[in-house]
């Protein structure tokens, strides 16, 4: 992509018929929807089983369902019988949106619980009406599961021993609404009724670890409490076998770019350059690479979405092939394949081999350096500022990252680590996640200080032999305004001495809704959507990121994120915001990990 390209929509461009070396239809078909749709039925039918497996387990009529046996085995079996429906209930439903993925350790443990939840439901019954179709219900699902197993084949996802910690939190969590509902349920059975929230839950969580609460219930209803107990500590089992089980088995492979991807994605890139391919060698990606290996794709696994950043690195008429490298280890792993942050051109080829939709996210600003200036009316604001902050003793220094002293170098990652203001990193499409880094020899360093002292600097890492882009941009809260003006006009009134002709700043995300928006005769939606971006700056600097851009006269070139249908859409923006760290989950500092 160059300044001087032409721009046209990507399905717009798109030809009749895909790459010979590109996916298969049969391949496509599984992320489109137009492939066997058993998986997603299984998984909805387990969703409403386990729902059923939990009302059945926690109402009275188990009582009624289980007379005959309990004149033989009075008790005992009662209680366990109303334990495991509820425990089976509660995995089935976590289980069932993997069925979903088509994973095939969700469909071994799924075809052991509903092989379960059927013989629970075939003991004799006298009624009551949803039990019959948890029944049938029960027998169709195990049926299919056994006859269409085949569909179920793709691979575990990348994880660690961390993940057992949420999992035991979930579950816990789980176990305790249950239980206090399952009580809440049964207070006309306790003495002086319903204790509370706070009592309920000490005697939910004294009956998940085997010890019999205090809790007094009237006499010909204390087997109530005999069921109680049963349920809690089926509950409290559950939770504990299931915790034990994800924190010994081995972990899941995570994405780390290896040494030899980094080398041949860096050789690949000075022959086929691209302004945000330098970012594919961040450290927390992998690359799939195309048969022929001529071209590639980086990408990391978020919330079950297989996400690729940027454009494939390589040669484009390679790009199909590495296209349905992707693809198929998507399939493989039952993940969601999308992509954040393509081109035009990666539009284009990605539409026209997989029929994936296309949606424009925003605009990549690239300066010509060659021909920028302060000069001109439309860089006065621009002009003014940065004459104010030298006037006031702020002066910049450019150079290659690999020409800093040692000492340098430490003091800068030692800035950047504390102006960043937070502990959460963003980005992932347009940034590689170091700071003046061994690795990066070649990348830009701009740096402004006063008295002597660092107040801001930017990184920028190299686009081909002539250009380079934006990848950190820091400063000092407490450095005057007008640092980061003064930090960019430097950059690129110094990048002609380094060679450089062209640089990308930073990406600003809905940009021309906010520039339509706002010009007059603007249609009713538009201003509404464009009020909602304003609303959001609040948190995301989506506007100002927009009018920082703007000052520099840049040209705008749309970048994009495809994705395979309207129903994906959701969860691929989930994992795109976790990706950008737009979207925090808390953190957990457990065990000395950090999740």
């Amino acid at each position: 992509m160059t300044p001087g390209s032409t721009r046209s929509h990507p399905q717009s461009a798109r030809p009749t018929e895909s790459s010979q070396h590109g996916p298969s239809r049969a391949l496509l078909d599984r992320f489109l929807g137009a492939g066997p749709r058993v998986p997603r039925v299984l998984g909805a039918l387990t969703y409403v089983i386990g729902l059923l497996d939990i009302l059945t387990g926690t109402l009275h009529t188990w009582r009624v369902r289980l007379h005959q046996v309990t004149e033989v085995l009075p008790g005992a079996l009662t209680d366990a019988a109303a334990a495991a429906a509820v425990v089976s209930g509660i995995l089935l439903i976590l289980l069932a949106h993997s069925l979903r993925r088509r994973k095939k350790r969700a469909w071994r443990a799924a075809v052991a619980l509903m092989t379960l939840s059927v013989v629970f439901h075939a003991l004799p019954s006298h009624t009551p009406r949803h039990e019959p179709l948890a029944f049938v219900l029960s027998i169709v699902v195990l049926v299919l599961l056994l006859v269409y197993r085949r569909e179920f084949y793709a691979l575990g996802d990348p994880s660690t021993r961390l993940r057992a910690v949420w999992v035991f939190v979930l579950l816990l969590l789980t176990s305790l609404v249950v239980g206090v509902v399952t009580l809440w349920a049964n207070s006309r059975a306790i003495v002086g009724g319903w204790p509370g929230v706070g009592a309920a839950t000490w005697y939910v969580l004294q009956g998940m670890v085997g010890v019999q609460g205090d809790l007094p219930f009237w006499g010909v209803r204390e087997r109530i409490s005999d069921v109680l107990g049963a349920l809690t500590f089926g509950l409290g089992l559950m939770t504990a076998l299931t915790t034990a089980y994800l924190a010994l088995r081995s972990p899941g492979r995570r994405a780390v770019l290896s040494a030899d991807d980094d080398e041949r994605v860096r050789r690949l890139l000075a022959a086929y350059p691209d302004s945000l391919g330098y970012f594919t060698t961040r450290r927390d990606k992998a690359v799939i690479w195309s048969e022929s290996g001529k071209a590639g794709i980086g990408y990391r696994v978020v919330a079950g979405v297989m996400l690729a950043s940027g454009d494939p690195i390589g040669d484009p008429e390679a790009w199909p092939g590495a296209i349905k490298a992707f693809l198929t280890e998507a399939d493989l792993h039952g993940w969601t394949p999308a992509v954040l942050g393509c081109s035009e051109a990666a539009g284009t080829a990605w539409t026209r081999e997989t029929g994936f939709a296309a949606l424009e996210l925003g605009d990549e600003a690239i300066v010509d350096a060659t021909a920028f200036s302060l000069a001109g009316r439309p860089m006065r604001n621009v002009r003014q500022m940065v004459n104010r902050i030298r006037r006031q003793g702020y002066e910049t220094a450019v150079f290659r990252a690999g020409e800093a002293p040692s000492e340098q170098r430490a003091r800068a990652v030692a800035d950047a680590a504390a102006w960043r203001g937070s502990a959460t990193e963003r980005g992932f499409s347009m940034a590689s996640g170091r700071v003046l880094d061994e690795a990066d020899p070649e990348a830009v360093i701009v740096t402004a200080s006063k008295d002597g002292v660092v107040r801001g600097f930017l990184q920028f890492v190299p686009w081909g032999p002539d250009g380079m882009s934006l990848d950190v941009m820091r400063r000092d809260r407490d450095a005057d305004p007008g640092v980061n003006e003064l930090l960019i006009v430097d950059a690129l009134t110094h990048a002609p001495e380094l060679g450089i002709t062209r640089v990308s700043l930073n990406f600003a995300m809905f940009r021309s809704v906010l520039e339509r928006g706002e010009r007059l005769g603007a249609g009713p939606v538009l201003r509404a959507w464009r009020g909602l971006l304003v609303f959001l700056s609040r948190w995301f600097q989506i506007e100002s990121l927009y009018r920082f851009n703007a000052k520099f006269q840049p040209e705008w070139f749309p970048r994009y994120i495809v994705y395979p249908t309207s129903r994906s859409l959701v969860r691929v923006g989930v994992a795109m915001g976790v990706a950008e760290a737009f979207i925090v989950w808390p953190r957990l500092r457990w065990f000395g990990h950090r999740a």
